[in-house]
């Protein structure tokens, strides 16, 4: 009997998980590593730890499952997405720290594109507004800053890559440079229409195209596994950002369906089919994934920070000691008591998209306890999901029938029933949150034949639990109304900051 592996590596943890037929997870093994915070704003992760933290899951979860590597049908990697790295071709070393997708130093870089004019060019070529959020800007702050990196860049001695293209890279033993469509559509630099990095674009931004990797099939036989022992010689046939994976977990494969998921940020994904639909209400046109030479496109919002909000809760302010407490604590009052908390903690995303925004607590009263600070902050994680939900029912004139959820938060029943609450439709649950794992596993199950096709997959999703809306809409609307006025006041709020040292 056959089985799949799965490397999951996140924003804070390197994961690997064993799938069966079934699409059931037979292991797991996680490992959080280090994030590194130089200055206010910035965030860093260490490539080589990111690196040594994948390999060790990845042999422990499949002796976990009892396994050994000639169990191992294929292995399929998902990631996260954005976060920017390059590496001397001839060392393999990374010439700097990874740049974190959530990192806004590039937000003046950004601020002078629009000076110039260029938004709209990339906007239409590329489906993404201007944001540090993407690689591109944060490429071209490398080449800039590390001594000699531009000039080595330009002859053809250093790699550009998405953390895709960094485990490919290290898997392989420096064989592949490559990424796939789903990752390069979050660059800047890629033309989704035309399916090819854009000469236009890399000049504009400040990327030569010496070097950018080969965009492949988000499934397909890329090469072998050779540096890992245990794992020697498995096919790697997947590679595809952790969002599109999730949504292709979520057997959302036809136009419409829609899926968020809830981890450090949350993500919420509908199915455009062979349509890079535009979209009015700032949200992201992007490519869904790249399967036998044809190319799925998505609309995508995206929340910078949702559960990182319940770990700045658990790190900065020591409100809870772990993440799952912020349920019970919230139980404890019931109702946030007229507090809202805009966690614009790495500026917002979808639809605000200003970097400049930061956090803001509102309507503190001397009544206010620890237990309204964690209902305010699952409150504003399923506010700006209805955010998303509200600019993607626009998008396609038609609000959603249901949403399918998935990640880690996914979990919480008071969440959850929060944001069906909030959306007025059923937040569906399936049984397996592993949706980002899954879909790195099923694209890869599929390439290598270990599924027969997608009608196989689907018939292995199954709902878990439905939750129904039960708040009047006289109550939402006005919910909804403090929460908008909530947001303006942390909108720009970061732009006139001053250093009181």
């Amino acid at each position: 009997m056959a089985f799949i592996l799965a490397l999951d590596q996140g924003t804070t943890s390197s994961r690997a998980l064993v799938f069966d037929e079934a699409g059931r997870v037979r292991a797991l093994a996680q490992r959080e590593f280090t994030q590194h915070f130089p200055q206010p704003g910035w965030v860093e992760h260490d490539p080589e730890e990111i690196w040594q933290t994948q390999a060790q899951v990845a042999v422990e979860a499949v002796q976990k499952a009892g396994l050994t590597g000639v169990d191992i049908r294929a292995i399929g990697i998902a990631n996260q997405r954005e976060t920017t790295l390059v590496w001397d071709r001839a060392t393999g070393r990374p010439i700097h720290r990874a740049i974190v997708w959530q990192d806004r130093r590039t937000a003046d870089a950004c601020d002078r594109l629009r000076a110039r004019g260029v938004e709209g060019l990339i906007q239409r070529k590329t489906g993404l507004v201007v944001d540090p959020y993407f690689s591109g800007t944060k490429a071209a702050w490398l080449l800039d800053h590390v001594d000699g990196a531009r000039e080595r860049a330009e002859r053809g001695e250093l790699a550009f890559g998405t953390i895709d293209t960094w485990l490919a890279h290290r898997l392989t033993g420096g064989a592949l440079h490559v990424t796939d469509a789903s990752n390069a559509s979050r660059t800047m630099l890629f033309d989704i229409h035309a399916g090819r990095w854009d000469d236009e674009l890399c000049g504009g931004i400040g990327v030569p195209r010496a070097v950018l990797p080969e965009v492949r099939s988000s499934g397909e036989v890329l090469g072998e596994a050779l540096a890992i022992p245990e794992l020697e010689g498995v096919p790697i046939a997947s590679l595809v950002g952790d969002q599109q994976a999730a949504t292709f977990g979520q057997v959302c494969v036809e136009p419409g369906m829609a899926k968020n998921t809830y981890g450090t940020g949350c993500f919420l994904l509908m199915n455009t089919g062979d349509t890079a639909r535009a979209s009015q209400n700032r949200l992201l046109s992007t490519v869904a994934w790249r399967r036998d030479d044809a190319t799925s496109y998505a609309l995508e919002g995206a929340v910078f920070v949702g559960g990182a909000a319940v770990q700045w809760l658990r790190d900065g302010l020591g409100v809870i000691d772990q993440a799952p407490d912020i349920e019970a604590l919230a139980n404890e009052a019931p109702d946030s008591g007229g507090l809202y908390f805009v966690p614009a903690l790495a500026g917002l995303g979808s639809p605000h998209w200003d970097p400049h925004a930061a956090g803001t607590i509102v309507g503190i009263t001397r009544g206010t306890t620890r237990a309204h600070l964690a209902r305010a902050t699952l409150d504003a994680i399923a506010h700006q999901v209805a955010d998303l939900v509200e600019a993607m029912s626009a998008d396609a004139g038609a609000p959603l029938s249901e949403l399918r959820v998935d990640g880690g938060a996914a979990a919480n029943d008071l969440l959850m029933q929060t944001q069906a609450d909030l959306l007025g439709v059923p937040v569906v649950r399936p049984e397996t949150l592993e949706t980002t794992a899954l879909g790195a596993a099923y694209l890869a199950g599929l390439a290598v034949g270990y599924w027969g096709g997608v009608e196989q997959i689907a018939a292995n999703w199954k709902a878990d639990r439905r939750f129904e809306p039960r708040r009047s809409p006289d109550d939402v609307k006005c919910a909804r109304e403090r929460w908008r006025d909530a947001v303006a006041r942390a909108l720009g709020w970061g732009r006139g900051a001053v250093d009181a040292s």
